[in-house]
């Protein structure tokens, strides 16, 4: 009976023992972070309240129209963003046209130096400074499809300094220039056809 009792005195040490170094361990253990800790960043964002991305342009921002650039919002900045590049193309374009022009895109709208706090790019309004599209003038020329439904790329780049020219540049001039200094990036697509007779 006395070995029953000592027994059964050892078997409950271990168990308080036990318990007690698990319950240290516990309270020692490192904070395991959550997602909600550590929220995912958020990436450079091009928008625009005239149509979604991968949607139908209306008509007002082509050469059926009025033939103005349509209103852009820029959102979730990169920290250290100095300025903005901003340009549209069009690779769709017909073969013929890519061989005897030697071109793989037009180039609807080039625009670089846009201030880096800039939010809102308004309809019909350009800022910073204005690069040379594929017709050879400078500024916005909207869609104007000869054979079918193109889609027309609006690329923005958040850099982290400003580029010069001496010179209005074209689209290609100003994405070289900018690689260096490139933070992030994002893009926005427009469909457009013009109406067939």
């Amino acid at each position: 009976m006395r070995h029953a009792f000592l027994l059964l005195g050892l078997l409950t040490s271990i168990v308080y023992v036990g318990a007690f170094f698990a319950l240290h361990q516990k309270a020692e253990a490192p904070h395991e972070v959550s997602s909600d800790d550590n929220p995912p960043a958020m990436s450079l964002t091009l928008t625009s309240p005239a149509f979604s991305d991968g949607g139908l342009m209306p008509s007002k921002y082509t050469c059926d129209g009025d033939n103005v650039s349509p209103e852009l919002h820029i959102s979730n900045v990169p920290p250290g963003t100095e300025s903005f590049v901003l340009v549209m193309d069009d690779p769709d374009i017909p073969p013929s046209v890519k061989q005897t022009r030697g071109i793989n895109t037009f180039d609807h709208w080039v625009m670089y130096n846009i201030p880096g706090d800039t939010h809102t790019i308004a309809e019909g309004i350009e800022t910073g400074n204005v690069g040379m599209n594929t017709r050879g003038t400078s500024g916005y020329t909207g869609p104007c499809p000869p054979d079918r439904e193109h889609c027309y790329f609006f690329r923005l780049y958040a850099l982290s300094g400003t580029i010069n020219f001496i010179k209005a540049p074209t689209l290609q001039e100003v994405e070289e220039a900018a690689q260096g200094m490139m933070l992030e990036q994002a893009s926005l697509t427009g469909r457009y056809e013009r109406a067939r007779e």
